[in-house]
């Protein structure tokens, strides 16, 4: 896989990961909750832990690439503040659509 390619996987892996929380009311798409709604916050820490897995992803299709870059702080903040941007959609959808009642 070259660079180009692996960069659209990865922003397309993303966008499919942070809107995952708030398109289905299971945990990672396969646990059922309790409940018939998946509060807000367990949507907020199943972000957090699909990100983690995303930058785990990444940091593997950029080893097989070459060498690894060290990230910083800056890098983390940058890419998690881009996460919660690529949420909005499902965002959207899940709490601010009206729906037909």
């Amino acid at each position: 896989m070259d660079v180009s390619l692996s960069s659209w996987f990865v922003i397309a892996l993303a966008l499919a990961a942070a809107n995952l929380p708030f398109l289905n009311e299971r945990v990672l798409a396969f646990i059922p909750v309790g409940r018939d709604v998946k509060p807000f916050w367990l949507r907020l820490i199943e972000m957090a832990l699909l990100y983690a897995v995303l930058g785990l992803i990444a940091y593997l299709l950029e080893s097989r690439i070459g060498n690894t870059f060290v990230q910083h702080w800056e890098f983390f903040a940058i890419t998690g503040c881009l996460f919660i941007v690529l949420a909005y959609p499902g965002f959207v959808f899940r709490y601010l659509r009206k729906r037909q009642d």
